[in-house]
């Protein structure tokens, strides 16, 4: 899809380099190329959008229809930095620059939005073409196997400048050299630290921290948790041979979050052979992992039969079951059979499960505790990077003039649903808008 492009050497100086291929990167380079300027996309891949292409495996959700205020809200702590961006560039935003593109989008059930044919392949291939063949701009020109390693940034007579140290992929060779690219102003577009065999690798941490730049440790989000089991150590041996890999369909997970609040949301996950993973989990995870991080584990609450009131519950177990078993009793009187009834037998007390007060007030509230997150390179996203204190308002880099950083390397997470895509591209917009301003300062 992409091909190496012709090294520019250090004697000339770039008008402007984005480094990362990724949505934040691609969107920047967009608007910029649009204004006039002159872009250089480098990318450590030898082709972009992969981990965008990944994620739209099984169908590319872009953003989500929902009222702004809950869509800012999906931000936690980060709202305040986010809220302006999505305001100013959202989801609105995102659907027409899909239609513009040639590519017809439905909402969903859920209120995600997704393309008509549900693949991310042809809304790249379109936006590559436009990126290299603009009706109007200036063509980007791309740079793939270019690993950056170093740069610095100084002060000069018409504004800043910045040095950047790449190891390059030879094709031909197979051989690793060394490309050294000054540039006007940057955009660094690196990603996170989750699926690294993708690109995002979070290597570009110590670079910047060593030069100043104040970083949050990168951790697990939209990730999958071990469990601690009732005995402290996992599912015992039968429930993980016997249920890992099974769905638990329409139940509702209650959980604390950071501001104390207790959530409740309905959906579904996966039990695992050594926790829970799915969309419902990944919803609570920034919560969770918070939890495990302050006091070394975190508990959530299962209603098995969402749809059930307690009282009805009691009821039902309550009733006489002669002499049936209990798990034909439960699957008689409320349908609860498979995973459903294996988690209740895995984490109730054989007493409670004979108690019907206790066993339906845990069918309605079943506690699980988990004790570590994944690790972070199977999760679906990162929390943490550069920290919003080492940016000025613009996103320029307080410790590297003429540096912007944007996309999942700053330290923002969010659930999945539309909501990690829309605020990538919106800071991928609002760094370009910045650079475009300052270098428009700058010139005479």
């Amino acid at each position: 899809m992409n091909s190496i492009s012709t090294v520019p050497l250090a004697s000339s100086v770039l008008d402007v380099a984005i480094v990362g291929g990724g949505p934040a990167g691609l969107m920047a380079a967009e608007m910029l190329s649009s204004w006039g300027r002159k872009v250089h996309l480098f990318d450590a891949m030898p082709s972009v959008g992969r981990k965008f292409l990944l994620a739209g495996r099984g169908g590319l959700n872009l953003t989500h229809s929902e009222d702004a205020q809950l869509f800012e809200g999906r931000y936690g702590a980060q709202r305040p930095h986010l809220a302006p961006m999505l305001q100013a560039w959202g989801a609105k935003e995102l659907q027409e620059w899909a239609h513009g593109l040639g590519i017809d989008t439905f909402v969903g059930t859920s209120g995600r939005v997704f393309p008509t044919e549900m693949k991310a392949a042809p809304l790249l291939r379109a936006w590559l073409q436009r990126l290299r063949h603009p009706e109007s701009g200036v063509p980007v020109q791309f740079h793939m196997r270019h690993k950056l390693t170093e740069l610095s940034s100084s002060l000069v007579e018409k504004g800043a400048q910045t040095a950047m140290t790449f190891v390059v992929q030879d094709v031909s060779t197979g051989h690793a050299r060394t490309s050294h690219v000054l540039a006007k102003s940057v955009i660094l577009a690196l990603g996170g630290g989750s699926w690294a065999r993708l690109g995002s690798d979070g290597a570009w941490v110590p670079v910047l921290q060593s030069l100043g730049v104040p970083v949050k440790p990168l951790q697990a989000s939209n990730c999958g948790f071990h469990v601690a089991g009732r005995t402290g150590t996992g599912w015992t041996p039968f429930f993980e041979s016997r249920f890992a890999g099974h769905p638990l369909k329409s139940v509702a997970l209650s959980w604390q979050a950071q501001t104390g609040e207790m959530l409740k949301r309905q959906g579904e996950f996966v039990a695992t052979t050594y926790g829970v993973e799915g969309s419902l989990i990944y919803t609570a995870s920034a919560d969770l992992r918070e939890q495990i991080n302050q006091q070394g584990h975190a508990e959530f609450h299962m209603d098995l039969l969402p749809d059930r009131p307690l009282a009805h519950v009691i009821q039902e177990v309550s009733h006489p079951r002669g002499t049936r078993s209990l798990s034909s009793h439960l699957k008689s009187r409320l349908g609860l059979e498979g995973v459903k009834m294996g988690l209740l037998n895995e984490l109730l007390p054989a007493g409670d499960m004979q108690d019907p007060l206790k066993l339906a007030q845990a069918i309605k509230g079943l506690g699980v505790k988990v004790s570590a997150t994944r690790p972070i390179d199977e999760a679906i996203s990162s929390a943490g990077g550069v920290a919003w204190e080492g940016l000025g308002p613009n996103f320029e880099v307080k410790a590297l003039p003429g540096v912007f950083c944007a996309g999942e390397m700053l330290d923002w997470e969010a659930p999945t649903g539309g909501y990690l895509l829309t605020a990538s591209m919106a800071t991928g917009v609002s760094a370009a808008k910045a650079l475009h301003q300052k270098m428009k300062g700058d010139e005479p």
